[in-house]
């Protein structure tokens, strides 16, 4: 069906932060499939490893044990600070657990309309639940009726989610992506988790942070709570877990832990032998590799260059990020962008419009990330020149 507007091209092969087409041309990813590809493209250790495990066990049901899903949890759970997981195929189906946790959660305590604080500017998915939820209004037009349940507050701001808990006895959770990717790439003060645990805590609302994008080592951190010293009640995973493989995770901690019940919720192909080999393999060499540690000083420096190769126009854009996500908002919409950086074989994103948006792998080296810094600023200066000059 039409449902993407698809660039011009079709890759073949990949190979690191590389991608070639079907002419034989080669790109530099700077987008890893939007946030996917964190170890690069056809990293030795994954391929291994899925072809030995699609050699071995692809799918049983979930009616069974299934030992790497077992080790996935565990795994996750002791690098989160989380309890339990529930395992799906994508982000959007992880967000639909959490908002059944919520729901099931605020019926469980008496309350007939269980609503949940989302945010402006927000994107959790395409379902109907998680479209809802999404503070886009053009990503929701076409399919109203759209669910009750949501009250939408500014995204970083606690006195609104304060106004709302004195006037909605309704509410049971706060669900909201812990960085924003869809939205602008848009980061909170350093005090806004703090503040939203606090206010969860005093109300015995569930506090539930969607990582779909931000997670897995991609702000420098297993998770992008981790830098503000929080728990949340449920965080979901998807993107960078399967490094392509799709998965999703739904985790909890406490009083969310256990919420469901055998019927309450399920997944046919949800953490099948191999989705959850690709997970542990992704969470190993991430590890061994010290990605996390690369992505803070690769991308550190690559916001450092950004900031030196466009000082002529710092007084209308803003480069923000952590890790290995950053944005470029530019003053006026520049999605042609996009295009013009393909016909230089280089792939960058374009979201809300004017926001140039870069999600490079976690393994990208200096050499390759001044390539990316030096062609992304050339295309931006030329831009900005012709339009505002």
């Amino acid at each position: 069906m039409n449902t993407y507007a698809r660039l011009p091209v079709t890759f073949v092969r990949g190979e690191g932060v590389w991608l070639w087409d079907d002419r034989g041309v080669r790109y530099l990813d700077a987008l890893s499939g939007i946030a996917v590809c964190g170890l690069g493209h056809c990293h030795p250790a994954l391929a291994r490893a899925l072809c030995e495990q699609a050699a071995t066990l692809v799918h049983t049901s979930n009616l069974y044990h299934i030992e790497n899903q077992a080790l996935l949890a565990e795994r996750l759970a002791k690098l989160s600070g989380l309890d339990n997981a529930f395992f799906c195929n994508s982000g959007a189906e992880a967000n639909e657990a959490a908002i059944k946790l919520a729901r099931l959660y605020g019926h469980n305590r008496g309350i007939d309309l269980p609503t949940i604080i989302v945010m402006e500017r927000s994107f959790h998915g395409r379902t109907m639940a998680t479209l809802t939820a999404t503070g886009n209004r053009k990503t929701q037009a076409g399919f109203e009726p759209l669910l009750t349940g949501f009250v939408r507050v500014p995204y970083d701001d606690l006195a609104a989610v304060q106004h709302v808990a004195a006037h909605n006895k309704n509410i049971v959770a706060v669900l909201l992506e812990t960085y924003q990717g869809e939205g602008g790439v848009n980061f909170p003060q350093a005090s806004y988790l703090q503040g939203l645990r606090h206010i969860c805590d005093q109300n015995e609302w569930l506090l539930m942070l969607d990582e779909v994008q931000c997670g897995l080592g991609r702000t420098g951190k297993w998770f992008a709570f981790q830098h503000s010293d929080i728990l949340p009640d449920v965080m979901t995973l998807a993107k960078g877990l399967g490094s392509g493989m799709p998965i999703g995770a739904c985790l909890a901690s406490g009083k969310a832990a256990t919420l469901f019940n055998p019927g309450n919720h399920a997944s046919t192909f949800g953490g099948n032998p191999l989705a959850c080999r690709a997970a542990l393999t992704t969470l190993e060499v991430i590890e061994r590799e010290a990605l996390l540690a690369n992505a803070v000083t690769i991308g550190d420096f690559m916001r450092e260059r950004f900031r030196q190769r466009l000082q002529a126009w710092q007084d209308v854009l803003k480069i923000r990020g952590q890790g290995m996500m950053m944005g470029i908002e530019l003053p006026i919409a520049c999605g042609e962008l996009v295009r013009e950086a393909l016909e230089r074989q280089l792939l960058i994103n374009v979201t809300s419009e004017k926001v140039v948006r870069l999600l490079p792998a976690l393994n990208m080296q200096q050499a390759e990330a001044e390539q990316v810094v030096a062609q992304t600023s050339d295309l931006i200066d030329r831009f900005l020149t012709d339009r505002l000059k």
